[in-house]
């Protein structure tokens, strides 16, 4: 079961925009192929019958007529002409946080089974069926981590849309809808991994001089090396740099 993904651009106080996100679109480029510039992003929620994620976005006119340029979607070395043919679509709806506290960044390493093994990233993960984003963030925290954070802000949406081969076997024409927030650990304690045999391997609090000699997948390179050189995080929507992990 995929959410709907709705995205609704906001000016002046009301509602002036409002779509199904498509598969393989993202947000920025869906509001600028009809006419409005994404500002700032404002937040992200979720009904959960029929299960529906609604990204919200302060918005703001274009001047002139946009016309979205056509990319061909990228696929990953060894695949056939057949095998992108006959790919299967999966949007991946799923919840990421920059989780800090007085003894650094929360990061947590990719296990073999994934795509990236070896990789660090964000705590977090795809959302349930039904799962509202917030609580799905929590849970994600949690199992990875063992840790419990305060209140949660939302901070954009990365975006990735590529043909590859999932860890299973399966060619996928894969679109990763990763919502991005922060939040504040108030009592940190030794992170433990709960879901023993999913996608993460280990979990660590690292402080900002620790963090160059980790590797960082894509998705978040930049959030992570901004962390370290101690720039303030306000929006981090830029287009396609969701990368090419689960």
């Amino acid at each position: 079961m995929t959410a709907r993904v709705d995205v609704s651009g906001v000016a002046d106080g009301r509602v002036v925009v409002r779509f199904c996100l498509a598969h393989g679109e993202d947000p920025a480029a869906g509001l600028r192929s009809r006419g409005w510039r994404l500002l700032r992003s404002l937040e992200a929620s979720s009904e959960p019958d029929p299960w529906r994620v609604e990204l919200t976005f302060a918005v703001a006119r274009t001047s002139g007529e946009v016309t979205a340029a056509a990319h061909p979607v990228p696929r990953d070395p060894g695949l056939s002409d057949a095998d992108v043919a006959g790919a299967v679509l999966h949007q991946r709806v799923a919840a990421y946080a920059l989780v800090t506290s007085g003894r650094g960044l929360l990061l947590t390493e990719l296990a073999e089974t994934t795509n990236a093994a070896g990789q660090w990233t964000l705590p977090g993960g795809g959302l349930e069926p039904g799962e509202a984003v917030e609580a799905g963030l929590r849970r994600e925290i949690h199992e990875e981590t063992g840790q419990e954070v305060g209140a949660i802000d939302f901070l954009g949406v990365r975006t990735g849309h590529w043909v590859g081969r999932a860890p299973g076997g399966d060619v996928e024409d894969y679109h990763a809808v990763r919502l991005v927030h922060r939040a504040v650990c108030h009592a940190p304690t030794d992170p433990v991994v709960h879901d023993i045999g999913g996608s993460t391997s280990a979990a660590a609090w690292l402080p900002r001089a620790a963090l160059g000699g980790v590797p960082v997948v894509v998705s978040f390179a930049d959030l992570v090396a901004g962390y370290a050189d101690g720039r303030p995080v306000t929006d981090v929507h830029v287009e396609g740099r969701a990368g090419r992990g689960r």
